[in-house]
């Protein structure tokens, strides 16, 4: 089985991050395609090449014996690969823990569908570091639910990983709020659990995801859209990116 996963610039992408983060940590060996946003518009339509709703991450699953899969979203896509990898530990196994795997793919569900204002008011943006200057109500509701959120994961199933011992779906799920929470430096204040922080710079430490953010930093495209949603109402501390 080979698998193609298409996605777009590191310093900016945090659903692009997910799957390649999941694939990367769990040894699950894929073509890196790197499509790289042209400036000045959310939309990319010459993806359509590639993916069906012209968005990535987009992964091909090509097999000897079948046709080749397409599939879009995130969510989709780490489905996909829980069914093709049950050994894999994507999700906790059901022998090991009913409440952990559910808990787990509760939370990645979650993540895919609120948090609006963390995406909002954080974009992603690696290179970064601001500080924010009047975080909205409901972006302090989100940091506070990822407060309580992690917080609950690790003390029901013991860490070090959110859903237990093992990496998965979950934690790479929310692996760009750690980035973000990284970026904004001030967002830290309310993650107020210590377990929490140590998580937050245990997932900072993984070799995949530091070398995520080097890519990230070598990156000198910048797309304006990007950089003018990311500076509205924070102060820019410091820029590490290339020029």
């Amino acid at each position: 089985m080979v698998y193609h996963l298409y996605i777009t610039n590191k310093n900016y992408s945090s659903w692009s991050l997910r799957p390649w983060l999941l694939m990367k940590v769990l040894n699950i060996p894929f073509v890196e395609h790197l499509e790289y946003l042209t400036p000045g518009s959310y939309r990319q339509p010459q993806w359509k090449a590639f993916s069906p709703t012209a968005h990535v991450p987009c992964l091909h699953d090509i097999s000897s014996s079948e046709e080749k899969l397409i599939l879009w979203e995130s969510l989709s896509i780490v489905e996909h690969l829980s069914d093709m990898h049950p050994e894999s530990g994507i999700y906790p196994p059901i022998s090991n823990s009913k409440a952990a795997r559910a808990w787990a793919r509760s939370s990645v569900a979650e993540m895919h569908a609120s948090f609006n204002a963390i995406r909002n008011e954080m974009g992603m943006n690696i290179g970064l570091r601001l500080q924010l200057l009047s975080p909205s109500e409901s972006l302090v509701a989100d940091l506070q639910r990822i407060n309580t959120l992690w917080s609950e994961g690790l003390s029901r199933f013991g860490g070090p990983y959110l859903a237990g011992k093992d990496f998965g779906a979950v934690d790479a799920f929310f692996a760009p709020v750690v980035l973000r929470l990284q970026t904004y430096v001030n967002s830290i204040e309310y993650i107020t659990d210590e377990k929490v922080k140590e998580y937050v710079q245990r997932i900072l430490s993984l070799p995949e995801l530091k070398e995520w953010v080097d890519e990230a930093l070598k990156e000198t495209a910048r797309e304006p859209v990007h950089e003018e949603e990311t500076l509205e109402g924070k102060k820019l501390l410091e820029d590490l990116r290339a020029v």
